[in-house]
């Protein structure tokens, strides 16, 4: 798990990251308490040059993509290697990897 998002009646209410789940956690702990969303949401309108370069520079390479009214749209995922964001070719690639047994590299 890198990143998880919770979602309720289409808003996101939380974006979970590994740091944040503390076990064992208590049965009755509600997921979406464990998360956050300051400094993991984007919005759609901004600089994705500048998205990217405030990446870096907090050491996150994923951001949940939210409109004004807290919809989820999206995910935005840097690449390993920084050079850019991934794609769904990407992503669909990593996932006809994971069935072979050799490595799926940087990227």
């Amino acid at each position: 798990m890198h990143a998880v998002l919770i979602v309720a009646e289409g808003l996101l209410r939380a974006v979970v990251h590994r740091e944040d789940v503390h076990e064992p956690a208590p049965a009755e702990q509600l997921a979406w308490r464990l998360g956050a969303l300051r400094d993991r949401i984007v919005s759609p309108d901004e600089d994705l040059e500048a998205v990217r370069t405030r990446m870096l520079d907090a050491g996150v390479r994923r951001l949940a993509v939210v409109d004004e009214g807290g919809r989820l749209l999206g995910l935005l995922c840097l690449k390993r290697s920084h050079r850019g964001f991934c794609s769904a070719a990407d992503v669909a690639a990593r996932a006809r990897a994971t069935t072979c047994s050799g490595p799926i590299g940087d990227d």
